[in-house]
């Protein structure tokens, strides 16, 4: 007994214990607080989407490293340092709206938890529902063109800074002036978040999708092409024939009747619910946990 005593002793004499002083828990706590608020950005933004796609070809590459696959192995390590280079020009406007976020006065007071700017992604009422699909069954009749987007989880900053800040309450009245004929806010796109008209008069991507039949204008290029980039939900009415339009997740849905339009943003109220719900929860059962222990 004695001996294995000795043996483990001797054991942990070689093992090296770093001493570890209070600016080292500083530090610790200072890179968590960073990389926390870092995923918690870049979930919002495209760049999300984009680090699923890298982290898929990183375990592909861990796939290949143990089973010793050495001609992929050979020409990952030749294109390393050419990826390098791809990642920065991949991820380009997010790091430039990252750099340009760091000199926004409303920065610091976003990362705090106790801050009174509230939450960018909350949900919108029933009442809203109400007042869109007014809006554009009045826009419809009279073959108004509407290009409305609802923001969800990924924010749409950089097209709500290209218009008109509104910052008004969502109602049909609201939304058939600005898309009147001959009005100053009429072309482009409405920003809506939560039970607000963010902007109007916003400029988005055209899709390049070459499978959109080219008796759709500019107004439904515009509603899909943001459907591609975001998750937002695009309602789009035609000009032309006042037909209501759909855009989400990069599929564009015609001749939507009412009933359709009511049901498709109950359930992205159901699923937006449903997600905060589920952080609530996840929060909450964390904070009973840490008081257990």
């Amino acid at each position: 007994m004695s001996a294995l005593v000795e043996q483990i002793r001797g054991y942990l004499s070689d093992l090296y214990f770093p001493k570890i002083q209070a600016i080292d828990i500083v530090q610790i706590l200072l890179i968590a607080f960073l990389l926390y608020f870092f995923m918690a950005w870049i979930q919002r933004t495209r760049a999300y989407t984009l680090l699923r796609g890298i982290l898929i070809v990183a375990i592909f590459i861990l796939f290949a490293f143990i089973f010793r696959m050495s001609v992929i192995l050979w020409i990952t390590g030749r294109l390393a340092s050419v990826a390098l280079i791809a990642l920065v020009i991949i991820f380009q406007p997010e790091l430039r709206k990252a750099l340009e976020s760091l000199g926004n006065k409303s920065f610091f007071s976003s990362l705090l938890p106790f801050s009174n700017t509230g939450d960018k992604n909350e949900l919108f009422s029933d009442r809203t529902i109400n007042e869109i699909i007014r809006s554009v069954n009045e826009m419809s009749e009279v073959r108004t063109g509407a290009l409305i987007v609802i923001e969800q989880n990924i924010l749409l900053d950089e097209y709500v800074n290209t218009g008109i800040s509104i910052d008004a309450a969502v109602s049909s009245q609201l939304l058939v002036n600005i898309f009147e004929h001959n009005t100053p806010l009429h072309d482009g796109a409405v920003v809506i978040r939560g039970d607000r008209i963010t902007a109007a008069t916003c400029y988005l991507p055209l899709s390049d999708n070459a499978r959109i039949s080219k008796r759709y204008g500019t107004r439904h290029r515009a509603g899909l092409g943001i459907s591609e980039v975001s998750d937002s939900f695009t309602i789009i009415v035609s000009e032309e024939s006042g037909r209501v339009s759909i855009a989400y997740m990069g599929r564009l849905q015609t001749g939507i009747t009412e009933s359709t339009l009511r049901e498709q943003l109950h359930l992205i109220q159901k699923h937006h619910l449903n997600e905060r719900d589920e952080r609530k929860f996840s929060l909450r059962k964390g904070g009973i946990k840490k008081n257990e222990e």
